[in-house]
């Protein structure tokens, strides 16, 4: 097979691969904007942490594969994934509340992709 075949091949399963992580990311913040707490890891409890880890990891994993294969293309790293993870973790206590990030999120989402 030729070299440009293998490069639409991969960029192909980029597209594919993208648009789930899109709509994994956009399940969990559906999920959080409705009260479910944990996504944006602004809690110590372990219960919390251990319920949200599954999809965690998954965007982890998807975004890190993402990175591997527009780094082949020679493509600008995964922001949507850059930057969710870049909103997690702890945060003054004037900012918003996950729920309200949430829906934020989702606004954002919305709007780029109209």
């Amino acid at each position: 097979m030729a070299k440009p075949d293998r490069l639409a091949r991969l960029d192909a399963q980029r597209e594919d691969l993208e648009t789930e992580y899109r709509e994994t990311l956009i399940a969990a913040l559906e999920k959080t904007a409705s009260g479910s707490l944990g996504l944006f890891d602004r809690t110590a409890d372990r219960r919390i942490r251990a319920a949200i880890a599954p999809t965690i990891d998954a965007l982890a994993e998807m975004g890190g594969d993402i990175d591997s294969m527009r780094d082949r293309l020679m493509l600008e790293p995964f922001a949507l994934h850059r930057d969710f993870f870049a909103a997690r973790g702890p945060v003054s206590a004037s900012a918003v509340g996950e729920q309200k990030e949430a829906r934020l999120w989702l606004d954002r989402l919305k709007a780029s992709s109209a």
